[in-house]
């Protein structure tokens, strides 16, 4: 389902060039639960924002679905995250004056559903997720927990194939953690691919394969298989250190 190969990513900081990715090269299969973990500044989160098309890379290919991300323009990037890819943050990122319900319905909102469809579809995810009571609650009237679950519902409604969560129970306490886990493991089992970026290794551990970061490369993948064309790579960036070895090839 998604390939990357010899992905970097480079930003320019003042006079410093910052490798947040360091070739990168990565299969993952659709229906899968993979963890990320590692350090704050592992280049975590650039890689999901990668996956998710809300960052392009400096150099290397994406493949999602077949598609090579790269040849796509904006609005066929956008359109792929719309169809395809949902998202968890950490702070939940709701608007604080919409309910619940109207936080949920934001998705279909952009991608044109009718009015009506938008309201019965909304309801239904929060439904889904133990919210149907609080569907009419703004964010300050719900609590960490039923935050992320709402947005755990935004993310779902339109039936993604991918689901991105960066660090999805680090506002929450040990039990509002364990009942949005579930969730989304509830969501994997029913085929959607769940990829969970996390420091806490208790979330790590539920996930089936588990890959390490560190300084913008994959130390080690606990699911990894050999994959020649990805350990090619693309050229390297201006700036860019010598390419290391790859442990962390998948397919």
């Amino acid at each position: 389902m998604i390939q990357l190969e010899g992905v970097w990513r480079t930003y320019r900081v003042g006079d410093s060039v910052v490798h947040a990715l360091r070739h990168v090269s990565l299969a993952i299969r659709r229906g899968e639960h993979v963890a990320v973990i590692g350090p704050s500044g592992s280049g975590k989160s650039t890689l999901l924002h990668v996956l998710g098309c809300l960052d392009r890379p400096t150099a290397g290919r994406y493949t999602f679905a077949g598609r090579e991300v790269g040849t796509l323009s904006d609005e066929e990037r956008s359109a792929l995250r719309q169809k395809s890819i949902g998202f968890v943050f950490q702070f939940f990122h709701l608007l604080p004056r919409l309910t619940a319900v109207g936080n949920v319905e934001l998705p279909m909102l952009f991608a044109g559903v009718p009015a009506q469809e938008r309201r019965q579809r909304a309801l239904a995810a929060l439904a889904a997720v133990g919210l149907a009571p609080r569907a009419g609650h703004r964010p300050d009237q719900l609590s960490g927990g039923e935050c992320q679950r709402v947005a755990i519902a935004r993310a779902a409604v339109m039936s993604p194939e991918l689901l991105l969560a960066d660090e999805p129970t680090g506002n929450l306490d040990r039990a509002a953690a364990a009942e949005v886990m579930e969730l989304l493991e509830a969501m994997h089992a029913r085929g959607l691919t769940l990829v969970v970026v996390t420091h806490d290794p208790a979330i790590a551990k539920r996930a089936r394969r588990v890959i390490q970061m560190c300084d913008g490369e994959i130390l080690e993948d606990s699911g990894a298989l050999a994959d020649e064309g990805g350990r090619r790579g693309a050229e390297r960036p201006e700036g860019a250190p010598s390419a290391p070895s790859q442990s962390g090839v998948g397919e």
